[in-house]
Parts: C-alpha cells; structure tokens; sequence
C-alpha cells in the first residue's frame, strides 16, 4: 500500500513540470483574458471598471471587425484546402523511387525553417512594383506594372499565395511520414486486381490517411488565424483594412491603440470561435477516420 502511494506521488512529481507550464502558458491567460474582456480599458486617470458586455455589443458595432472576419474567411478557405492537398501531391512525389529525392525532400522544406521575417520580406522583394520578380514576370509577357500589395484587389491573394509556399513542405512532412508507415502490400494487392492509381489513391490511401489529414487540418485552420509577423512586415493590414486578419487586429488594439480590454474582448471571440471549428472537425471527421 505504501509503495502504491509512493508510485503515485512520484508520477504526480513527474507531471508537475509540464502541468506548470501548461497552466501558466495556457490556462492562467485563458481565464484572465475572459476576465478582463468584461472590464474597461484602465488609464492613469480612470481605473477600469467592471462594464459586463458592452465590449462585446461594442465588438458587434464595429464595421471593421466584421471587415477583418470576413478577410480571415476568405484567407483560411484559400489556404487550407490548397496547403493540404499540394502536401499530399508533394508526398506522394518524393515518397516514390525520384532521383535526389533526398534533395527535393529538402527542397520543400525549406521554407518552413526560414525565420517568418526572412520569408516576408523575400516575398516583399516578389511583390515590389517595376522591381520585383512578379512585375519582371508580367512585363516578360508584356504586361503592365502594377503595385500588388496596394491593390486591395490582389492583397489578399498575395498573403495567400505566400502562406501556402510557406507551410506546404512542412504539412508535406507528415503525410511522409504516414505514407511510409502504409504497407506497399496494398498497392501490389490493388494492382493485382486492376485498380487504377486514381482509385487505389481515393479508395484506399486517402481513406488512410485521414488521421493525418484531421491533424493537418487543424493545424491549418489555427495558422491561418494567427498569422501577424507578415502582414506587420508587408502591409500592416492595409490598403484600407483589405489585409487586416484577427490576430493583426488583435495586435493593433492592444499595442499600437493601447486598449487591452478591446484586445482581451477580440482574443476572447477567437479563442472560441477556433474551440468551436476543433471540436466540430473531431465530431466531422470521426467516421471518416480509420485508426491503425
């Protein structure tokens, strides 16, 4: 009995660490960030003061919000989906019997490890109207200059294009990773019995695949509502709001117009909203998921 106890007391020291960390980081900011969405912005003159909602009716008011909400939209549809499915084309292509294909492994990954900064501004570089690589190209096949991210036509696009360079080859990692724990049994079996590669891979990888996928999509899903570092260095949300997503926005509020409890109110809805998406994917997908 006292050996059991003692186990016991030794496991609990052993999470403690990590449980630490976990509610400092994690679970302390959650509550205190809920907390001080209900009181007002403190300054030297005025404390804050308890005001229950108006943040959030305030939040409902605000037209660029509503803005920034539907630029996150936009931005997570056209980047989640093409992320994912050029990690798989990219997987199945280094997966096979490809020359180098140690060194076109690297080659995908690379811009995952590049710091965010780095790869902002390269992609800074692309976009520069009359210089840039992108108005080089476009004159090539003699077209016109055109200022890529002052266009609120095209800014969106361009983060989007960038962000899908960036994070395939490091979505691509682990679709490798579970390709390679699938057993080439079935592709032989399949072949033997006539399936062609479009139906061995729709009827019998993907399917596979899917715990991968569900892990992936998340992920996606969450990096497209917190990217910051690229949009500070590229256009700080603009021209006229038309690059601001949730989490620049957030970050203006609380360090460029210094009000924390607006800030607190933003980071709040975001937080649910992406429990919201995490849950409802486990519940979508669950039947679809084959575990091994």
């Amino acid at each position: 009995m006292h050996e059991r106890r003692l186990a016991h007391v030794y496991g609990w020291l052993l999470l403690l660490p990590a449980a630490v960390l976990l509610v400092a980081f994690t679970h302390y900011p959650t509550v205190a960030t809920l907390y001080d969405s209900l009181f007002s912005t403190a300054t030297r003159l005025r404390p804050s003061t308890f005001v229950g909602l108006d943040n959030y009716r305030a939040l409902g008011a605000d037209p660029v919000f509503w803005q920034v909400v539907q630029n996150n939209f936009w931005f997570a549809v056209g980047t989640v989906p093409a992320s994912i499915a050029l990690a798989i084309a990219m997987a199945l292509w280094v997966n096979g019997r490809l020359p180098g294909r140690a060194l076109v492994r690297m080659a995908y990954f690379t811009p995952t490890v590049l710091p965010m900064i780095a790869v902002a501004n390269i992609w800074l570089f692309f976009y520069t109207p009359e210089i840039g690589l992108l108005d080089k190209l476009v004159a090539a096949f003699g077209g016109s200059s055109h200022n890529w991210l002052g266009d609120p036509s095209t800014v969106l696009t361009c983060i989007i294009a960038m962000t899908i360079w960036k994070e395939a080859g490091f979505f691509m990692i682990f679709y490798l990773a579970a390709l390679q724990s699938i057993s080439p049994e079935l592709r032989e079996a399949a072949t033997v019995e006539g399936a062609s590669r479009w139906y061995y891979f729709r009827r019998i990888l993907f399917p596979l695949l899917m715990p991968t996928t569900l892990f992936v999509l998340i992920n996606a899903l969450i990096n497209a509502f917190k990217l910051v570092d690229h949009l500070f260095i590229l256009t700080k949300g603009g021209p006229d709001n038309a690059s601001n997503l949730l989490l620049y926005y957030i970050y203006e509020a609380a360090f460029s117009f210094f009000d924390t409890a607006y800030a607190a109110t933003l980071t709040a809805v975001l937080l649910g909203f992406l429990a919201v998406m995490a849950v409802s994917q486990f519940f979508l997908f669950d039947r679809r998921i084959h575990y091994r």
